[in-house]
């Protein structure tokens, strides 16, 4: 009775098989995928479905002052509103006197008439010892206590992130319900001319990347104040 011989496949065998199989396999999902997408595309012509709004997930706020200020200060912001310029000019003379600030700044030519002559303003050889930062704002979001800041004042970006105390100037016409809105006023504001950069503030600046433990003023101010007239 004869035995039959079989061969063993070597190791270089083997992963040849492998890899054909696996090749295999992968033209197989890709070619899959490129068909879904071709239904897909012949479908919807090439563009995105437009977006459904079935139900608003947060109900429109009935008054936006008071919705904002109770939700800023959820997040440790200070809000203070002020009946007209002259009482913006004498709320920044208190938080100077009470905080001893002695070397502010603010480059908003807009802003000047709310800033006492008490007020020492600082110049650029002084701005790395800087106490304070002004500025104004785009918008205010009432719904989540934020504020939209963009480079297109004068001030660019770094009063905005340098200053250990930012304070901020805004009106009550600046109020908007949501972020939505908030875009949308943007977009139509400047159209074809837009900032460089646009950022949301929620709060003073935070973070807890380290043991879990808050640190305020970690990439940006750690104190965030908004003047709000009439």
């Amino acid at each position: 009775m004869k035995l039959l011989k079989t061969q063993s496949l070597q190791p270089k065998h083997l992963r040849m098989i492998m890899h054909n199989r696996t090749k295999k396999i992968s033209d197989k999902a890709r070619a899959n995928i490129l068909s879904r997408l071709e239904s897909a595309d012949q479908k919807n012509s090439g563009l995105m479905p437009e977006r459904v709004q079935s139900a608003a997930v947060f109900s429109s706020p009935d008054n936006l002052l008071s919705t904002f200020i109770d939700e800023f200060e959820k997040v440790n912001g200070q809000v203070v509103v002020c009946d007209n310029q002259l009482a913006v000019a004498r709320q920044l003379v208190e938080l100077a006197d009470e905080h001893c600030w002695n070397n502010v700044f603010c480059l908003e030519e807009s802003l000047l008439p709310y800033i006492p002559d008490s007020i020492q303003l600082g110049n650029d050889e002084d701005f790395e010892s800087m106490q304070v930062g002004i500025t104004g704002c785009e918008l205010l979001i009432a719904r989540t206590g934020s504020v939209m800041v963009s480079s297109a004042v004068a001030s660019g970006r770094r009063l905005n992130v340098f200053p250990p105390v930012h304070v901020i100037i805004a009106n009550v016409d600046q109020l908007v319900p949501f972020l939505d809105d908030a875009i949308s006023r943007f977009n139509e504001k400047y159209k074809d001319n837009m900032p460089s950069q646009a950022t949301v503030i929620t709060g003073p600046s935070r973070t807890a990347d380290i043991e879990k433990t808050l640190v305020m003023g970690a990439h940006g101010p750690k104190e965030l104040i908004v003047l709000i007239h009439q």
